[in-house]
């Protein structure tokens, strides 16, 4: 069996990650090949947090409500992709909505975890203004979460923009001072700084792969680490 680096991750997605090619919405393959990855973690012994982000459905528009409903359709998405796969798996919202999903209680997140089920956390802090990036640094310190698994359309962390300039410079390591300073778009400057204040190094790598989160979790050198130093 492969040995992992870590006991406890968060893994945290944007939404436009499930969306595909297609750019909105939900591609269940899409959807079906990330929770087979997360499989393979967990079937290493990994112990998985989860936050989706609600980009594919509510990207740019007003209204944080609608916004943090997003999130809780890609959490059931992705939620659904991984149970057909046999994976055991709660969704625990910051909003009530007993029928479809728990409260997010800490102590019950703690004991599914215990009890190797996957925990996605949706509907964001249950606060406007906050992130889904705020979201998984404050479950993750939460959880004791050893990591962020930050998932996202680029490789790593660059000086700029990979996709509109040919010399833009990818950084192997930062740590997080580097990236307040420098106002790289890694997560918002408030999940850097709970980050920060809670040694949880952020991971950030591409999903173009999605073999890349089992790369992640076994310690390969992908992405950018963004840590203390």
């Amino acid at each position: 069996m492969d040995c992992s680096k870590y006991k406890r991750v968060m893994l945290k997605l944007s939404g436009e990650a499930l969306a595909g090619e297609n750019g909105y919405g939900i591609d269940f393959q899409v959807a079906k090949n990330i929770a087979k990855e997360i499989k393979k973690i967990v079937d290493m012994g990994v112990q998985v947090g989860a936050v989706v982000g609600g980009g594919n459905i509510w990207r740019g528009r007003n209204g944080a409500d609608m916004d943090m409903l997003a999130t809780c359709i890609n959490a059931m998405a992705l939620q659904d992709s991984l149970e057909n796969l046999g994976v055991n798996t709660r969704v625990q919202t910051a909003i009530e909505m007993r029928e479809v999903a728990e409260p997010f209680i800490r102590r019950r997140a703690m004991r599914h975890l215990e009890k190797n089920r996957v925990v996605i956390f949706a509907a964001g802090t249950g606060n406007p203004y906050f992130s889904t990036d705020t979201t998984a640094a404050l479950r993750a310190a939460e959880i004791e979460a050893e990591v962020i698994l930050l998932a996202k359309k680029v490789d790593g962390v660059y000086d700029k923009d990979p996709h509109k300039y040919n010399d833009a410079k990818k950084y192997k390591k930062l740590n997080y001072i580097e990236v307040l300073d420098k106002g790289l778009q890694v997560m918002d400057s408030t999940a850097t700084t709970l980050c920060m204040d809670n040694d949880i190094p952020i991971l950030v790598f591409g999903l173009d792969n999605p073999q890349n989160i089992v790369k992640a979790v076994l310690g390969e050198e992908i992405g950018t680490l963004v840590s203390k130093g």
